[in-house]
Order: structure tokens, then C-alpha cells, then sequence
């Protein structure tokens, strides 16, 4: 059976502030908090400790003084990259709605601080600790840093152990919106060991998929880059090397719903450690009777949109027509609002859940040495600590509803993760492709669930001490969704659980319904 460790605790987090001290000392970090750890107890610290705890890691002396959860993972001396869902600064929702913050967006301080200090357990003073990030475009990272507490948490470390945590930026370049409409752009500094293209040439899972390169689009105006990195057999993707070349991976991701995958979590997560999103196939131009999968369909409006899209993206590439076209969203968003289906927002994209999945296997695949495509099994190892304290709903991953949840989810098996997260949305896996898929295929398998009755829970209580006391092992059906979710727009009455199952358009499938 493969674990996701489960831990309850505060469904918010109100009454913390930076650098997320845990308010208690546990055995194993006692002497390495410094000054500042007093009450109030951090529930949220406590609840990724649980989690841990309840995965089972360094499992002989959980509990005790010399517990060292993520010391089981590396050695001392090696590099552990953090990398959690920083995907932008604010909700845009929490404009106009008083049920929606940023907290529902982005993975909480609390939980990167309380990874880190078991990080800094395991690595010693001669490891490395970095937070690496590939953010949105337009996200404003020192805003980021500001509501992470990112350097706060970098002073702590330095004070109390004498230990840096690095935090980079992995983007190249940043831009300002308007109106949807990119008015400017700034270079960044990146990676500062740089990227590496990792190609699966046919081992993608656009290997065979009959989608048309020369209809993908990416992250930018111009779609040359991305239909030439994927195309006459390559499918390549520019990755960190400061990721690529570490010794683990923790992923930090946010439980949310997705426009274009129906769901976020730990597949999905691995997308912000690109160097340059454009090489990231995101939907095909057109209807699905096309060849595309833009939006379901083929209602004149959204046929007319399509084709107006494209003829902007030419003139924007040139830095031309800004100011018509800007007019132009502004007077779509008046008429039609914002939530109906378009640039594959909805359940028919057949095209980013394969750049996830394509994604992974990059990650799992490649190591400091280079790729390794022709291994029978991962030349790596990813633990996964999911944020659903505070989780987003509906207009996900951008501009979600906050559900408060309380939950912290943990594996070391990113899709036993995602089933899980899966179940506690109230959302059907069957109709998660991304996960389907990676269960599904035959090689370069990133994951050892082949079916979902692979899974179990093991809950911990609160607070957990030990595991023989107060660990709680169960099978996945089991696990209750105590609020179920609601769907992106594009989403809504197929992923469901209570979602009708002849709906046309499931996993695979070309032929679908609105």
C-alpha cells in the first residue's frame, strides 16, 4: 500500500505572524528554535509535524529526541529545494467578494517554515536549503516575500543556526497586465546555476496524441517556441538546474481548483520550475472539431473569438494594437463576464494535463548527472506536503473562493497525494486525466499507484506523538469530504463525484458536450 500521511488541524491562519514560530519546542528541534518560540502554540506547525509523523519517515524514532523525518530522505552535507505554490500576490476575487484572500492562492509561510526547520535537521550546517519559484508572470515577488515572510524566515534561520535559506526567483522575465494585455517587461536575474532542457523526445505523453503542434499555445504572444519544442519528435521543456540538481525536492503545493486540469495539487505544482513558460504547451487553437481545444463547441461567438485571438497574438508579438485590443477585453468582460470557456479552460483540454505529466516525468527522470529516460524507475525522490488549511474553490488557481479545510496532506507518491486531495474535494479521479494517465502508463511511471485501492490514510490525531498511539490507517474510499468543492465554470457537472458518468469527453476522449 502507498501512505498519505493526514493531519487536521486550524482551518485558518489567523493569530500567526512571521517567521511562523511553532510556539513549542518539539524533541527533535529542541535547542534549534532560538528565541521567539513561546505561545501561542502554531497549529499549523504542529500539523505538518503530524503529517510526518503519520507517513511514517524515520519511522524507528518518531517521537523521540533523535527523529530526523527528512534525514531519512538525504544525508548532511546534500541540497533540499522547497518549492511551494507562489503562483501570484493577490486573489482578484477579494475584490469584489468578501469570501476570497490570497491565502486560498499561495502555499502559507507556516507550512514552508515548518518544512524548512526539519530541512535544516536533515541537511546540517553543511547543506542547503533554498526556496525556488517560477511565479506567474505578473507576480510581484517582493509582494511575495512580504506575505511569506520569506525573509523574516531568512533571518531566523541565520540567527538561530547560522544557516542561509536561499530563496530564488526562477523567472527570467517579469510583465505588467492590463486589460489582459502585456504594457511592459522587465528581465530577471533567474536561475543563478541556469536551466537545462530536458527533452522526452517520444517518451512525452504528446507522444501519439494526434494534437497539432502547430495549434499549441503557451504562455506568450508569439506560439513559434512553443510548437517548436514540440514538434518532429522533441518535446522539451527549460528546466532549473538548481532543482534539477539537488538531492530532494519538497513540493509545497495549494489544494485548489484548476481551469485547465480541474485540479492543482502536486502534478501540477511542478510547472513553476520552469525558465521560460512559452516552451509549456497550455491548449490547442480552436474547436475540438478542429483539432483544437480551446472551447467546446462551435458556436459562432466562440469560433469568432478564436480567430480574433489569434490575429491579436500576431499583432501583440509585434508590440502592436495594445490599445484596440485592450478595448476589445474590456468590452468582452462587460458582455459575456468572466467565466466563460475559452483559451482551454474547461474539462475538453487535452493538452495541459499531458505538459504536467510530461512535467514529472522531467523531475523524476533527471538528477545533477543528466536525464535518465532508459531507467525502469525514478533516479529520484519528491516528498509532497500539501497546504489545504486554507483551500480555493471555484474560479481556481487564480481567483479562488477560500474553503477553510485544516488539513495537511503528505507522500512521498505525488499521485497517491493527489487522490487523496482528490477525495477530500468531493471531485471524481476519474475524471482528473493527469492522474488517470499517470496511473495508467507503462513507462516512466513517476508514481507506484496503479488503481486507487493502492492508497491508504494514515490519519494522525492531534497532536500526534507517537504513531503506534495515535496514528489512524484506513483505506482512501474512506476518507470523507467534509464540504465539497465546486468546480471551475469550465469543470462544473463533470468532475463531480455525483457528476453524470455518460457524459462524453472523459480521459482520452475527443468528443465532448457542453
Amino acid at each position: 500500500m502507498i501512505r498519505v500521511g493526514l493531519a487536521r488541524g486550524p482551518d485558518h491562519y489567523r493569530g500567526l505572524s512571521a517567521p511562523w514560530h511553532p510556539g513549542f519546542e518539539p524533541p527533535e528541534l529542541a535547542g534549534r528554535l532560538g528565541k521567539g518560540s513561546s505561545p501561542p502554540v502554531n497549529g499549523i506547525f504542529e500539523a505538518v509535524r503530524s503529517a510526518l509523523l503519520a507517513l511514517g519517515l524515520d519511522a524507528t524514532r518518531a517521537g523521540d529526541s533523535q527523529w530526523n523525518p527528512l534525514g531519512s530522505l538525504v544525508t548532511p552535507g546534500q541540497t533540499i529545494v522547497l518549492k511551494p505554490n507562489f503562483i501570484r500576490h493577490w486573489n482578484p476575487r477579494s475584490e469584489i467578494e468578501s469570501d476570497a484572500s490570497v491565502e486560498s492562492v499561495i502555499t502559507h509561510g507556516a507550512i514552508l517554515r515548518a518544512v524548512a526547520d526539519y530541512a535544516f535537521l536533515a541537511v546540517g550546517p553543511s547543506g542547503r536549503v533554498i526556496v525556488a519559484e517560477a511565479p506567474q508572470q505578473d507576480c510581484d515577488f517582493e509582494a511575495i516575500r512580504r506575505i511569506a515572510g520569506l525573509d523574516t524566515m531568512r533571518d531566523h534561520f541565520q540567527k538561530a543556526l547560522g544557516a542561509n535559506l536561499e530563496i530564488i526567483d526562477l523567472r527570467r522575465e517579469a510583465v505588467i497586465f492590463e486589460d489582459g494585455v502585456i504594457v511592459s517587461r522587465r528581465s530577471l536575474p533567474g536561475d543563478p546555476r541556469g536551466y537545462r532542457a530536458v527533452d522526452l523526445g517520444r517518451q512525452s505523453f504528446f507522444e501519439g496524441s494526434g494534437l497539432d503542434s502547430s495549434r499549441m499555445r503557451g504562455a506568450d504572444y508569439d506560439p513559434a517556441p512553443t510548437s517548436e519544442h514540440h514538434s518532429h519528435g522533441r518535446n522539451a521543456y527549460l528546466l532549473s538546474e538548481t532543482v534539477l540538481s539537488s538531492d530532494l525536492i519538497v513540493n509545497l503545493p495549494k489544494l485548489k481548483t484548476h481551469k485547465k486540469t480541474g485540479v492543482t495539487l502536486a502534478l501540477k505544482n511542478l510547472v513553476g520550475i520552469n525558465g521560460d513558460k512559452n516552451w509549456l504547451p497550455h491548449h490547442c487553437a480552436g474547436s475540438v472539431s478542429e483539432g483544437g481545444d480551446e472551447f467546446p463547441g462551435g458556436a459562432l461567438v466562440d469560433r469568432t473569438r478564436s480567430r480574433l485571438t489569434e490575429w491579436g497574438r500576431a499583432l501583440l508579438a509585434r508590440n502592436w494594437g495594445k490599445t484596440l485590443i485592450r478595448a476589445y477585453r474590456r468590452a468582452e468582460l462587460k458582455t459575456r463576464g468572466d467565466d466563460f470557456i475559452r483559451a482551454g479552460n474547461w474539462h475538453g483540454n487535452q493538452t495541459t494535463w499531458r505538459m504536467c505529466c510530461d512535467l514529472n516525468r522531467c523531475v523524476y527522470y533527471s538528477d545533477a548527472r543528466g536525464q535518465h529516460l532508459e531507467a525502469e524507475e525514478p533516479v529520484r525522490r519528491v516528498l509532497t506536503v500539501l497546504d489545504a488549511v486554507v483551500a480555493g474553490d471555484m474560479n481556481g488557481p487564480l481567483a479562488p473562493r477560500d474553503v477553510p479545510l485544516g488539513v495537511i496532506l503528505a507522500s512521498l507518491d505525488p499521485v497517491a497525494l493527489d487522490l487523496a486531495a482528490i477525495q477530500l474535494m468531493g471531485f471524481d479521479a476519474t475524471r482528473v486525466p493527469k492522474v488517470q494517465e499517470a496511473m495508467a502508463t507503462s513507462t516512466l511511471r513517476v508514481t507506484r499507484v496503479r488503481r486507487a485501492q493502492d492508497v491508504e490514510i494514515a490519519e494522525a490525531g492531534r497532536p500526534a506523538k507517537t504513531v503506534s498511539e495515535s496514528v489512524r490507517v484506513y483505506p482512501l474510499d474512506e476518507l470523507e469530504s467534509p464540504r465539497p468543492f465546486v468546480p471551475h465554470p469550465g469543470w462544473l457537472n463533470h468532475i463531480e463525484a455525483a457528476a453524470d458518468k455518460n457524459v462524453p469527453g472523459a480521459t482520452g476522449s475527443k468528443e465532448v458536450t457542453t
